[in-house]
């Protein structure tokens, strides 16, 4: 017959064993769900542009060999985040693309204050279905754009419609298409930070 203190004691040990497995099973959770949390971002960024998942616009070296005698109109859209001080617009609203030519647009930022500042640009491309098949080749959102007191830019972004489009279940329906880019103010590479800390000055 087994010692009832042995038994109580063998007891207590493996639930203070089952404690603490169970600690380092949700310590375990936890860390899983921070690492998801912080790559979740880039990897959606990751996934969208490679997909052109959401309307985000895929990028290539080069335009196609083939060029359509099919049209579709391309619209461009420019915003502003909330406390960016740039004025930032289109240089035209639209223009008629022939499928699988390469084209070029120019967008103009300007920045009124009296000091430099830095921004980088969101972009998207609607209808969704049309994301996976308005391909850029370059494109001023790709950098960091810095512009200095009362400085004037334009920027430029070359793109394609993909001929795969009019294959496409959904996509062969799309007449219409909307470029948007979004401004975000961004910090100051530190060179140029550090000389407006060295010489500060207040906005006009």
């Amino acid at each position: 017959m087994s010692d009832p203190v042995i038994s109580e004691m063998d007891a207590g040990d493996d639930l203070a064993r089952r404690k603490k497995r169970t600690a380092r099973q949700m310590v375990g959770v936890a860390l899983l769900m921070g690492a998801l949390a912080w790559a979740s971002v880039p990897f959606y960024n990751w996934f969208c542009s490679v997909t052109g998942f959401g309307g985000t616009p895929l990028v290539a070296e080069q335009a196609p060999d083939e060029v359509l005698d099919q049209t579709v109109t391309v619209r461009f859209d420019a915003s502003l985040e909330r406390g960016m001080p740039w004025k930032f617009r289109p240089e035209v609203r639209e223009i008629t693309a022939k499928i699988g030519e390469p084209m070029l647009a120019y967008y103009v930022a300007h920045n009124p204050t009296s000091r430099p500042v830095a921004g980088s640009a969101s972009f998207n491309v609607a209808p969704f279905e049309a994301g996976g098949f308005f391909t850029k080749i370059d494109c001023f959102c790709f950098e960091l754009q810095v512009l200095q007191p009362g400085e004037t830019v334009r920027m430029p972004v070359t793109f394609f419609i993909d001929p795969e489009m009019v294959d496409d279940r959904d996509a062969k329906f799309v007449k219409h298409i909307t470029l948007s880019y979004t401004f975000h103010v961004t910090e100051l590479p530190e060179e140029q930070a550090a000389l407006v800390i060295s010489s500060p000055q207040d906005d006009l």
